[in-house]
């Protein structure tokens, strides 16, 4: 259906809404039940979209471009299979806290809610997308689509922010109605500190000498106010969200490094700290068993996170910014000053662990080392879920922004490489000149291997650095360590990348001598384009120090033989 001179379908105000809420760029799998919407976008010429292999990539793709540019990020599927496709890609949003909007097609508003088998229909698809998601919307006529996405991105866009899944029936796509008076979107709520308790919490932090700052991801917005702080004295740490607000070469910092054995004693040498914007996740505090200094005060805009995962001794509830800014203000009148001995005690404990990270990476230590001379200070650093990132791309290499790192804070195997895609087409459409720089495991990267068609059709601008030793290597470990050795369903198949990359026709290197890293090094990341680089680990041996996992209880220990029960 064409919309005349003064209607227009549904399909077009969706498209025409995104470019009202600044979204350059859109990812996902065009089908029957959204091609309505498709069809205006590429009419319109407007917003970008990149045409995912699949829906679970797409959804990652649409996360880290949001992730990477602080800003709205949208995907587009088809209704049933397709919508739980994307699933497990939006419960990795909704874990990170990423700003999306899910439009999702849904068969025609007569048959929905049937149970008459009708294709591409699922079975209370609705409640699905509202378990793994912020919120999830219906379209129940044309005439409320647009009010319908509006309250979606406010939803999406407002503190804690998450993905926000919003089904619009064919049918509804397909409808004329006039053109809406007014597409721009609703204006999101930035919910302020209460005054009296901001006064309590600059009281307790007056009384501090050594306070430290622990920065999650509700605080990436807050660089400004963090620097007002830093410069009161006060040392920086932060989760893997957290990282960049302060840039990871600065002397205050001690960066993600922050469940170590000599962090957790300096922590014990510290009289206070302010956690701002962070869960205190459990793989970040050693299962909620690492030993924080006290008072433990928290910033957060969710009011329920008081109490939990570690009592606090205070607790603001609001904006990260507007908090620390009132803090700032507070503690600046009263002419306070953190003892100078803190940040030389910092800068201490920080170069003790790196020189133990390094020393553990045995022979890797190199690599790690040489990719940060490459890759200097302007580019995105994402990273999937594999024991690299686990010992080493986590807290290293470093980045000076806070929107420069991605990772899969789920813990979902496979995300990275389409995340590296989703962070480059970012990068491309905001002009921030970014390159980007992808790691991944050989057992994660094959889950999404379609995903390198769309890498080399869009012409990201992205280097995948693939560690590449054929088998699941921290499961392996984790067997090693707490099944008594045996090792079962890690060993992989995996295909030949020079014969995969050459039929893709994407430019690709295997090192299996470190030696050789810095020539590749020179001339793959100066060039624009995709780039394969393969890490054979097989060929240049082990890390020193082994990985086996989050920390585990006697209690989660397996024994070595088993009695059948």
């Amino acid at each position: 259906m064409t919309s005349t001179a003064n209607q227009i379908t549904v399909g077009a105000v969706v498209a025409e809404f995104l470019e009202h809420c600044d979204v350059k760029a859109a990812f996902g799998v065009i089908s029957i039940h959204n091609m309505p919407i498709l069809d205006a976008m590429f009419a319109r010429g407007k917003v970008r979209f990149v045409m995912a292999r699949g829906e679970a990539g797409a959804g990652n793709m649409a996360d880290a471009c949001a992730r990477s540019t602080s800003s709205l990020g949208v995907c587009i599927t088809s209704t049933g299979p397709a919508s739980g496709n994307i699933a497990g890609s939006l419960v990795e949003a909704y874990t990170a806290g990423t700003p999306l909007l899910h439009i999702t097609g849904q068969i025609e508003t007569q048959y929905l809610d049937k149970k008459l088998s009708y294709i591409h229909e699922a079975p209370d698809q609705l409640t699905m997308l509202k378990s793994v998601s912020k919120a999830a919307f219906r379209v129940l006529s044309a005439e409320t689509c647009l009010s319908t996405l509006k309250a979606a991105v406010q939803t999406a866009m407002t503190a804690p922010t998450g993905p926000v899944s919003v089904e619009i029936p064919i049918d509804i796509q397909q409808a004329l109605i006039d053109m809406p008076a007014d597409l721009s979107p609703l204006p999101v709520a930035v919910l302020a500190p209460g005054e009296a308790a901001l006064d309590a919490l600059a009281e307790q932090l007056a009384k501090a000498r050594r306070p430290l700052l622990w920065l999650g991801g509700g605080a990436r917005h807050a660089g400004a106010a963090v620097q007002r702080l830093k410069a009161l004295g006060f040392g920086i740490v932060s989760t893997g969200q957290g990282r960049g607000i302060v840039p990871e070469d600065d002397p205050a910092s001690l960066g993600a490094y922050n469940i170590q054995k000599p962090v957790e004693a300096f922590y014990q040498r510290c009289d206070a700290m302010l956690a701002v914007g962070t869960r205190l996740r459990s793989n970040e505090t050693l299962k909620y068993e690492l030993k924080l200094p006290r008072p433990l005060l928290r910033i957060d805009v969710d009011a329920a996170q008081q109490g939990r995962c570690y009592m606090d001794d205070g607790f603001v509830c609001g904006d990260s910014a507007l908090a620390l800014n009132g803090l700032a203000d507070r503690l600046e009148a009263r002419g306070y000053r953190a003892d100078p001995e803190l940040l030389a005690d910092l800068r201490q404990v920080h170069d003790e662990v790196v020189a133990t990270m390094r020393d553990g990476l045995g022979p890797y230590s190199a690599l790690v080392q040489q990719l940060q001379q490459a890759v200097g200070r302007n580019f995105n650093w994402v990273r999937d879920v594999t024991v690299s990132n686990s010992t080493w791309g986590n807290r290293e290499l470093r980045f000076f922004e806070s929107n420069s790192g991605v990772h899969a804070t789920g813990g979902g195997i496979g995300m990275g490489m389409p995340m590296a895609i989703g962070a480059a087409i970012g990068a491309a459409e905001s002009g921030s000149g970014r390159k980007t720089l992808g790691l991944a495991g050989d057992g994660g990267f094959i889950l999404n291997l379609g995903e390198l068609a769309t890498l080399v059709q869009e012409e990201c601008d992205t280097m995948i650095v693939l560690m590449n030793d054929q088998r699941y290597g921290v499961i392996q470990n984790i067997q090693d360590a707490s099944y008594g050795g045996r090792r079962c369903y890690v060993e992989l198949h995996t295909p030949d990348y020079a014969q995969l990359c050459a039929s893709i026709k994407l430019p690709h290197a295997r090192i299996s001598d470190l030696e050789d890293l810095p020539a590749v090094l020179e001339g793959a990341w100066g060039k624009k384009g995709p780039f394969l680089l393969e890490i054979d680990m097989r060929a240049i041996g082990s890390f020193k120090t082994t990985f086996s996992g989050p920390p585990v209880n006697k209690l989660d220990q397996i024994p070595a033989t088993t009695k059948a029960q």
